[in-house]
């Protein structure tokens, strides 16, 4: 990224630095894909690592993605969900060749700070899914879209045009590696979680207050009394398996709080890998 990028995302970054989260007269009732932007003030992103905890994070998820992407020989990895850069830095750190995007210029200053502050220049691309393909260039070996970011999309269309980017951004053989909280728990049974894997920070708090089947709005609590609130689209795991397919990813493996589908009773993240790469063989 040259200096004068730089310079454009933080400027755009700096019309975001308002003190307060902004939903209106009715909070629940605001379910628009692209009010993200506004969500990610300054001041939040500023405490999304003591929300995370990068150390505590590690400990929770190891080198899964390292491993999975090591394993299937993927090296050129585009991460359109970058956030903080947690993901994108770890990354590097195992040799990986990484681009790093996201769709909040906020969450990207902060991510290309914090690549700094581990020995990385990122190669950061603001961009939003829905029109990545006019953003990025080239084709990658593997597409992460982690953190259940996906769920910031309210609309089908919006989803099913993402998922098409990123097909579209892939290599023939390429993989997309995808992640979602276990909605399907949260709308059958009430919220639960053991706070291990994604939101590990502590004395902090990530827990939906609103739940509907069409919103999920979480409050995030920090120690100083601060909170902030994200409003998400609560989406089901085999939902979300159908629109990969039917978008023309050939093969779908789930895992539940990193561990094979199925050897977990409630987890509280999933994650998939889904192959663009071709199978031409006959289904039984």
């Amino acid at each position: 990224m040259s200096h004068q990028e730089l310079e454009k995302i933080r400027t755009t970054a700096n019309l975001l630095n308002t003190d307060d989260q902004d939903y209106g007269k009715a909070p629940t009732k605001v379910r628009d894909t692209g009010k993200y932007q506004e969500e990610y003030i300054n001041n939040f992103v500023e405490k999304w690592d003591e929300l995370i905890d990068w150390d505590a994070r590690t400990q929770g998820e190891g080198d899964f993605f390292i491993r999975e992407l090591k394993k299937r020989n993927k090296n050129k990895v585009l991460d359109v969900a970058a956030g903080t850069g947690y993901h994108s830095v770890q990354l590097m750190k195992a040799g990986f060749d990484v681009w790093t995007a996201d769709g909040s210029p906020n969450m990207l200053a902060k991510a290309f700070e914090n690549g700094k502050n581990h020995g990385f220049i990122l190669r950061t691309i603001q961009a939003d899914w829905r029109w990545l393909n006019k953003t990025i260039s080239g084709r990658y070996d593997a597409v992460i879209n982690l953190g259940n970011s996906f769920t910031h999309l309210f609309s089908e269309k919006d989803r099913r045009k993402s998922l098409a980017e990123y097909y579209s951004a892939l290599k023939h053989d390429g993989v997309l590696i995808i992640d979602q909280r276990n909605y399907d728990s949260i709308l059958d049974n009430g919220f639960s979680t053991k706070h291990t894997y994604y939101y590990a920070g502590n004395n902090v708090k990530a827990e939906p207050e609103y739940v509907d089947d069409g919103l999920t709005r979480f409050r995030y609590e920090f120690p100083d009394g601060s909170a902030y609130h994200l409003n998400m689209c609560p989406i089901r795991k085999n939902y979300l398996i159908r629109l990969l397919k039917e978008v023309g990813f050939q093969k779908i493996e789930t895992y539940a709080d990193f561990k094979e589908s199925g050897k977990q009773d409630e987890p509280d993240f999933f994650i998939h890998i889904a192959h663009k790469e071709y199978d031409d063989s006959e289904e039984d």
